[in-house]
């Protein structure tokens, strides 16, 4: 019998503890969870607070006493401060303060990230709000009940802030977007097609404020503006979303750490520690993408991470498959998807490579009902053809296509060899030359 302990049980850590759980009862396995609740959707904190679903509680798939009833010992709302891994034990306390000290012969660290925050003036401002965890969003939610919270300004123009902007605007607030790049996704998709998002979100009535840097927060007790290079932004209420960063407290001194600060491991997800595996955003992930090492901070990256250090802990030899960073957002309706490399970040790692852009109806032009057009692009390597990344965006829910591209990248696949992929016809669902043909036809 086999003792683990597992330090965190968000996404990454409920998939490791529900797998070894499942595998047997011969071993006895410890959670040590910092927050009062886990296994938290963060992803859907937007919908919540744009009034799109009712309350938080569907934003939970599992709960300390599933763990309990399947033979796990939690401790909820125990911080861990300490891990001694020459002797295998862990300290930190519990929440009525007592002591803790335990023993481990595996361990498992899935400490997620945390919001990275400015080192500006006016931060510590009342109102000025981080939106990561549960208890995050429910205390915006309960200050959006005040009517003089008119004027909300989100800064950081990824992903976090692009739904959280389009979640203000739900909530019936005048909302500023603030970025110092251009434009907005800009790390998942070229301009071509964040363009179309930034002029989506301008529509439905969001300020965009790019290309300008924060200096301040402007206030007494309570924020009143947000101050650029370039101007100044009335605010009742400042959502921090720039971005994230590893958690690494436990072990930064001691673990090989990437050049961002997440615990380095292999495709087991073993870290270079014996015996202790990191999971999750605190943790690096192998990008098929570039062939190496690299940090990609996606939910399903996290659950798939918990599960391959889980089968490894188990006895089975099992190593991740890699991923592509494939994502997806939609925002007013408006949808994008995305896999592998852009143009722009191919081109910056010094890939000779090359994009076919198509745009099309999804349905045949005789369709009577909903029929938006898709727009899509296809990067490609210019020697071997080999197809690097896809990036796709319509009213029209063609997300399931960019699995393909997913695949197609992973497999090394050819842009000529999609050019008479099998692909089916149906009025209902495409058209007979379909975008995806067509683009991979149109590609020189």
């Amino acid at each position: 019998m086999s003792k683990i302990i597992v330090i965190g049980a968000n996404h990454a850590g409920t998939a490791c503890i529900n797998t070894i759980l499942g595998g047997g009862k011969e071993n006895k396995v410890t959670v040590y969870e910092s927050n009062s609740n886990l296994s938290f959707l963060g992803c859907g904190m937007a919908l919540w607070i744009g009034n799109q679903i009712s309350n938080g509680d569907g934003l939970f798939y599992c709960d300390k006493e599933t763990f309990e009833k399947n033979g796990a010992e939690v401790h909820m709302e125990a911080n861990i401060t300490k891990i001694d891994f020459k002797n295998k034990k862990v300290y930190g306390k519990e929440k009525d303060g007592s002591e803790i000290e335990d023993t481990y012969d595996k361990l498992v660290l899935a400490t997620g990230s945390l919001p990275i925050i400015p080192k500006i003036p006016g931060t510590d401002l009342e109102n000025v709000q981080r939106v990561k965890i549960y208890q995050n969003a429910k205390e915006v939610i309960e200050k959006l009940k005040n009517p003089e919270i008119k004027e909300v300004t989100v800064i950081g123009a990824g992903y976090i802030g692009v739904e959280l902007a389009e979640a203000f605007v739900r909530n019936g607030r005048e909302v500023n977007l603030i970025d110092i790049a251009p434009t907005v996704l800009s790390n998942y998709y070229d301009e071509e097609f964040s363009e179309t998002m930034k002029e989506n979100m301008e529509k439905n009535g969001v300020n965009m404020v790019l290309g300008e840097s924060v200096v301040e927060i402007l206030g007494d007790k309570k924020v009143k503006a947000v101050k650029t290079d370039k101007g100044e932004y009335a605010s009742d209420m400042v959502i921090m979303a720039i971005g994230f960063r590893p958690n690494n407290e436990l072990g930064k001194d001691e673990l090989k750490l990437f050049r961002n600060g997440a615990y380095i491991v292999d495709k087991h997800q073993r870290t270079s520690e014996k015996d202790v595996y990191a999971i999750g955003d605190c943790a690096t992930i192998y990008d098929n993408t570039i062939d190496d090492t690299n940090y990609i901070a996606l939910a399903t990256n996290a659950v798939r991470s918990g599960l391959v250090a889980a089968f490894n802990i188990l006895g089975q030899d099992i190593e991740s498959a890699g991923v592509q960073g494939s994502n997806g957002i939609c925002i007013f309706d408006y949808k994008m998807v995305s896999t592998g490399m852009s143009l722009k970040r191919a081109q910056k790692l010094g890939i000779d490579a090359d994009c076919v852009d198509f745009e099309d109806l999804q349905k045949p032009e005789f369709i009577e009902t909903e029929n938006p057009k898709v727009k899509i692009r296809i990067v490609f390597d210019k020697k071997t053809r080999a197809v690097l990344g896809a990036q796709m965006a319509s009213y029209y829910d063609m997300s399931m296509g960019i699995h393909m591209f997913s695949l197609a990248i992973y497999k090394k696949v050819t842009i000529d060899e999609l050019k008479l992929l099998d692909i089916f016809f149906l009025p209902h669902f495409n058209k007979p030359y379909n975008y995806i043909t067509m683009a991979a036809l149109s590609a020189k």
